[in-house]
Parts: C-alpha cells; structure tokens; sequence
C-alpha cells in the first residue's frame, strides 16, 4: 500500500480531546454547530443515538495525494460521534477511487493502479491524525476507530456477481435523474465507467453493514444521492436489517461571505500535506478569514465550547482589528493538523515577519512560504546594489517609486526589519536571507518581498 505520509504531527493519536464529553444528544450538538443538511429520518437517528453506541463512517476517495481543508468537515464530524460515545469507520476508497465520482462538468480523469496505492496510503495516515484507534498490544475497546479500505471487498467481487447482486437492484430510470449525470448528458455525456461508481459506492454500505454492524452514513450534502442509494441497497439485500434500520446524514457545503469557493486562495488549494501546503501558509489561510465567516468556522472545525465562541465572537464586534477569534481558529487548526511544535514555529515566523524577532532564524520553507502569501518581486542573478525604492514597486508593495521614496521619508519602510532612511538606499549581500529572500515591509502590516531566481 506505499508508507502512510502524516500530515506533519509528531507522537501518536489526535490532537483534539480525547477525554468523553457529556453531550444531552450528538444531534443538537451538530445543530448548533450548523453541520446537519440533511437526515432520512431525524426522529428515528436520535432514538437509535440514544439507545446505545452505533457505528458509522464516511468515505474518503484517493482522488489526489492529500487530503484538503474541505474534508476536514467530514473527519470531525466523526469525531465529534466518536467523543459521544460511538465507532467511526474512516473508509478509504482504494477500490472507488480507481473509478471516481462523477464530477457534474466533465470525465474524471483516472489515475493509474499505483498512483492511487500510493494515496491510499497518503491518506490513511492523514486520517489517523483525527480519531482514537486501538493502542498498539491494546484491546479494541468499543469506540475505538477503524480505518477500512474498499479496495478489500471491490476487487473480490466479478462483474457477474456486481451485475446479478448489485445491478439489479438499480433502476437506470433513477440513475438518470440524478442531477450529476442529467447535467453531464446535456453536455459531453459520461462513461459507462463513472455511470456505475453508484453502484460500488452503495455496495459499500452494505460490506460495511454486514462486517461492523455499521447503520449511519455521513458526507457532504453533494452526497446525498450516493448515501440513499447506499441505503436503498441496504435496505433491498439484507432485509430484515438484523442490524437495525441504516441512515442518512450529511453536512452542510461552506461557502465563504464574499463568494470565493472554501479551502482555495490565490495560491492555490489548501492541502494538509505539509508538503503542498506548509503549516505558515496553512495558519495563514485560517488567520485571514473574514470576519462574517469566522464564527461558523470555530463551531465546524473546532471543539470549543458555545461559551467560549460566543466569547470570541464578542470580541471581533468589540475589537475586529485584534482577530482574536482568527488567531484562536487558526492555533487550533494548525496544532490539529500538524501539531503543537509546527504551530510554535508559525507563530514564531509571523512575529519575525512583523518586526517583532530576528528574521535570520527563519529557515528557507518558512520564507519561501510567507512570502507566497505577499506581493513580491522575482529577481535573476543578485540583488545587490538594486534599490530599495525600485525593489518596493516592482513587488507591488508600493504603486510606484515615488510611494516607495514617500514611505521611506515617512519613516515607514523596512528590509528585514530594518527602518530605512536613506531614499537612496541599496540592497547588499548581507540582507538576503538563506541565500534567496529579502522580506520587506512597509507600515506595521504590509509584507513584500524579493526572491532570487537562478
């Protein structure tokens, strides 16, 4: 299966509490949080949360390396029923992943046996980071994890056996209608391939139903249609449900305030791969969300309390400038994701940038990733005897070289923290920082940049 790539913690076992807490009902707690879109019977979920422990699970597909911020809605759903007392399945798809879910605008494009091996690995050690499993030498106990791979149970069964006992419980009339593969046949039209991902999908519920007594399904609201699909299967197969009835859960979809798509930024998509996102880019995207959206964000991805977000909340209204509840936000995320000594080294890398340590501690990834969240200016060769005034322009840091002289006069305008006085000041050797950055500032919290190519 290829070595589980972490996402970048160290020891073992989630950062988020493990102790139980006593919630009245797990429903009213993802309420409040504003996480539940839809249910196939509230009333019948609650009772069976009620009657005692249930086991559920949701499914990750290896369509990239990594895993990014969006999923980290459907991981802390399952542990948050994890911390009231329930099983989590995390089910890795290296069986649907070979396939992958229709996307509604054109085909997937399919990755080859190993590439998709290779992030089945990626993401079950990702995965690892946000639930409880079983010590090693340790008993199972009764909440403990369990990771599952449907490649397991998908590559057993023969194209008959999918046709005869699976297929025919599908009305292609129903396929149809789904919205995916309606707007996909007023367009290019879709593979028989990714026509039947439905199909494996569903299959899945009924594998995981039969092996761990699993009864509750989770995902994203976009879904919907595979989980009932997996219920109706379900439902159709076993029958007298010895396991008791199967249900329904998704989430809500985020959406940001001023209309760009969640998890993305100039840069690109926000990975928990400390490789493809490092852990200052990663704080950095959580520590500049807006206002109106943090708030919804503490309660989705976060364990505080409402006493302690209501807090937070009070004080961006009070003191918006202070981002008291995005500093906390993005402390929590970045200790969650890549642990309490990666967080130290941001928070240390956001104080040298600003002025308030020495920037020649910093090491090359740290700069190089502050800096790809600023306006920079790319130079060839060396920077040395090029203006600062120059320097500030072409970063975009200024307008022009004249607001650059300006803000040098105005006492306002730094290169490595340094105040600049002189308006004809010139880069030398010994302010590029490892060899290929130069951080420039102007004001207290506007950052620039210059990095040497070549």
């Amino acid at each position: 299966m290829g070595r589980p790539r972490l996402v970048g913690r160290s020891g073992r076992g989630p950062a988020y509490p493990t102790e139980s807490y006593t919630v009245i009902d797990i429903i009213d707690e993802l309420q409040w949080r504003g996480l539940i879109a839809q249910t196939t019977d509230l009333d019948a979920l609650r009772k069976a949360l009620a009657d005692g422990p249930i086991t559920l699970y949701c499914g990750f597909d290896p369509t990239a390396g990594s895993l990014h911020v969006g999923h980290l809605t459907q991981a802390l759903t399952l542990a948050r029923f994890q911390q009231a007392g329930h099983r989590p399945i995390a089910l890795v798809g290296g069986g649907t992943g070979l396939i992958g879910d229709p996307k509604p605008n054109a085909e997937r494009q399919m990755n080859s046996v190993e590439t998709v091996r290779e992030w089945v690995g990626n993401l079950t050690g990702q995965l690892s980071a946000f639930l409880r499993f079983t010590p090693e030498g340790e008993q199972a106990g009764p909440t403990d994890a369990i990771l599952a791979d449907n490649g397991d149970w998908l590559r057993q069964i023969n194209a008959i056996e999918l046709l005869r006992d699976v297929g025919k419980h599908f009305s292609v009339n129903q396929m149809l209608a789904r919205e995916t593969v309606k707007s996909r046949l007023d367009g290019e039209g879709m593979s028989y391939t990714e026509f039947s991902y439905v199909l494996l999908q569903s299959y899945d519920y009924v594998q995981l139903y039969r092996r761990y007594g699993c009864v509750l399904q989770t995902g994203g609201s976009d879904q919907w249609g595979n989980i009932t699909a997996g219920l109706d299967l379900v439902r159709r197969i076993e029958g007298n449900e010895p396991h008791g009835s199967a249900h329904g859960l998704t989430t809500n979809l985020l959406t940001k305030a001023d209309g760009t798509k969640f998890g993305k930024t100039e840069s690109g998509t926000i990975w928990l791969d400390p490789e493809l996102t490092s852990p200052y880019a990663f704080y950095q995207f959580w520590f500049n969300a807006d206002d109106r959206d943090v708030a919804r964000y503490l309660k989705v991805f976060t364990f505080l309390s409402q006493e302690e977000i209501a807090d937070l909340e009070r004080q961006t209204q009070e003191r918006p400038q202070a981002r008291a509840a995005q500093r906390t936000l993005a402390e929590q995320l970045t200790t969650l994701v890549h642990g309490e000594e990666e967080t130290r080294k941001v928070k240390e890398a956001s104080l040298a940038l600003f002025g308030r340590a020495d920037l020649s501690e910093l090491d090359a990834r740290t700069l190089e990733s502050a800096l790809s969240e600023v306006p920079k200016a790319e130079v060839e060769g060396s920077v040395t005897d090029l203006l600062v005034t120059d320097l500030f322009a072409q970063s975009g840091l200024t307008p022009s070289k004249s607001a650059a002289r300006r803000a040098i006069q105005e006492g306002g305008a730094y290169v490595n923290n340094v105040k600049v006085t002189d308006v004809e000041a010139r880069l030398t050797a010994e302010d590029v920082l490892q060899d290929r950055f130069v951080v420039l500032r102007k004001g207290k919290r506007n950052v620039g940049g210059v990095v040497l190519r070549g």
